[in-house]
């Protein structure tokens, strides 16, 4: 069954899936086409088994779909408005330190 999300929900959700520098990547080249999984992995230059995990959670937060083709499955943007969400949200943070972290950077979880 199928629920909608509450705006906090959603918001947390999208925020743990953006707390991952990986997801980050995956989201981003989702955003300029849809892949299939192992042309993603070989794109981003990691293991399909590491990416299969991270669409998992892209997945169960909501932000991409899984797309049967033929015996194939594509990913892609669960809704075209979370490409231009993202498109925004990096217009939004114009500098970012790279020799600062975020507090919660160590922790590894998602959705």
């Amino acid at each position: 069954m199928l629920t909608i999300a509450s705006d906090i929900d959603a918001l947390a959700r999208f925020g743990r899936a953006l707390a991952d520098p990986l997801r980050c990547r995956v989201l981003l080249a989702l955003r300029e086409a849809p892949a299939h999984p192992a042309d993603l992995a070989e794109s981003l230059g990691v293991s399909r088994t590491r990416l299969s995990n991270h669409l998992a959670c892209l997945r169960d937060c909501g932000l991409v779909v899984a797309v049967p083709v033929g015996r194939r499955v594509r990913y892609e943007l669960a809704d075209a408005r979370l490409g231009h969400a993202l498109d925004d949200l990096r217009s939004a943070v114009p500098a970012v330190r790279t020799d600062a972290s975020c507090p919660d950077a160590a922790e590894e979880g998602c959705c």
